[in-house]
């Protein structure tokens, strides 16, 4: 019984002298570094607090946000909805999409300021889905247009604009794809070319706002997020922004002449519709692919070169012209005046091919 107790004694002291020798240490190094434990807590704590400076990267972010936003506006479609601008004047011009303003009987526009001021149309673009409005102000911040065309993929962008109604709400991405044609659809007329596919979120709402590079330029005009086919829904983290080569070239005619003067496009000067297997039973087609003349623009390059009403266009330069969109794609490579060879299969089922010189296609600002 003593062992055991004298052994249990030993133990004790053992377990004294090394809580000591802990107690020791934490004294001396509260000693180190402020003289007391209540300093080490605060010096912990102080610590803990200290700002991590950011990477030039989100500093880059942080300034083109501050610089862009004053500029970035909201535009109410009274009664219809609402969407987004950007100040491209001081006085008062404003650059938005088409399809914020279609059918407007009455405009208003807030600034970052919060005044609200009343609008009016200037101009408009339906087929690139530009519109430009102006409110009576002086002194306003602008935004600066970059060029789209250095944009590559993988950059970082921001968008800017007021989704559902949250003001000059910013969203992050990188610019996903380059050069895409697209089609907006629900009654719209506008096609866009070279349009620039974004993961930086695009709401309902951010439509006609600015989508901004990391030194503070604008270099697109969100207009649109993709739809999944399957589900009908938003398909997320891909939309896409009128390229702001496009917004530079059409904006200052919308301003001079309320319309379009040149549109900068190529045409090869017919109405078309894509066939499938429905339209070619219907029109008794050779092939259930391709895009159909339906007619040709009188004195237009295609009427000019021999193609006919029925003739079936499989492809341009060598490209398949598989649907609407394919041609579209096809011809965006090309300048008004370049000649392209555009096959067609006739409706007896022959191949043949023309030399096509593109015209300029006819946009009516209204």
């Amino acid at each position: 019984m003593r062992s055991l107790l004298s052994l249990t004694h030993v133990r004790r002291e053992i377990a004294l002298a090394l809580w000591a020798g802990f107690l020791a240490g934490v004294l001396a190094s509260c000693v180190a570094i402020g003289g007391s434990p209540a300093a080490h807590q605060q010096a912990s704590i102080a610590s803990t607090n200290a700002p991590v400076p950011g990477s030039s990267e989100e500093q880059l972010q942080e300034q083109s946000v501050t610089k862009v936003s004053p500029a970035i506006v909201k535009v109410t479609n009274v009664g219809v909805g609402l969407g987004s601008g950007v100040i491209l004047t001081k006085n008062g011009y404003i650059v938005t999409n088409n399809h914020v303003v279609a059918q407007a009987s009455s405009l208003t526009v807030t600034l970052a300021d919060n005044r609200t001021l009343s609008a009016h149309l200037v101009g408009t673009d339906p087929i690139d889905d530009l519109a430009v409005v102006k409110v009576n102000a002086a002194n306003l911040p602008t935004a600066t247009l970059g060029d789209s065309s250095r944009l590559v993929v993988g950059e970082t962008v921001l968008a800017i604009g007021n989704p559902i109604g949250y003001t000059r709400t910013a969203t992050i991405g990188i610019v996903s794809a380059l050069n895409r044609t697209v089609q907006e659809g629900q009654n719209s007329r506008a096609s866009i070319p070279n349009a620039i596919q974004t993961s930086a979120p695009i709401n309902p709402g951010n439509s006609g706002g600015a989508l901004i590079n990391l030194g503070g330029q604008v270099v697109g005009i969100p207009t649109l997020a993709a739809i999944d086919p399957e589900f009908g829904t938003t398909a997320n983290g891909i939309g896409f922004a009128i390229p702001s080569n496009t917004v530079a070239r059409i904006a200052p005619q919308l301003i001079k002449y309320g319309k379009v003067i040149h549109s900068g496009r190529p045409a090869i000067g017919v109405y078309v519709e894509d066939v499938d297997a429905q339209l070619a039973a219907a029109y008794n087609l050779p092939i259930s692919h391709g895009v159909l003349v339906i007619k040709d623009t009188p004195g237009g390059g295609a009427a000019k070169a021999g193609i006919k009403p029925y003739d079936i266009i499989i492809a341009v330069n060598g490209q398949a012209t598989s649907s609407e969109s394919a041609l579209l794609d096809v011809l965006a490579q090309h300048q008004p005046g370049q000649s392209v060879s555009v096959t067609v299969v006739t409706k007896g089922g022959q191949h043949r091919t023309y030399r096509v010189k593109l015209g300029e296609l006819a946009v009516n600002g209204g």
